[in-house]
């Protein structure tokens, strides 16, 4: 397990937030995910051997979210 967390851009409300968790909460390995509205950051857990970092940004990308960066750390 690793965490992730991947700065976004164009969420214009907090509706954007639940779209988002929902999206990234159906793909197979991703874990207590958490959108940050204000700071722009999406934050969750992923099972690198389900799903990977590069699936979960397409899938943002796809809703027409802008994923400007992303942070890995892996879990003990």
């Amino acid at each position: 397990m690793k965490k992730v967390m991947m700065k976004l851009s164009g969420m214009t409300c907090p509706s954007c937030l639940s779209k988002i968790e929902r999206a990234v909460g159906s793909l197979d390995g991703t874990d207590q995910i958490k959108v940050l509205f204000n700071a722009g950051k999406l934050k969750f857990t992923l099972d690198p051997d389900k799903t990977k970092t590069v699936d979960v940004k397409t899938a943002i990308e796809k809703m027409g979210y802008e994923v400007q960066g992303i942070k890995e750390k892996g879990l003990n």
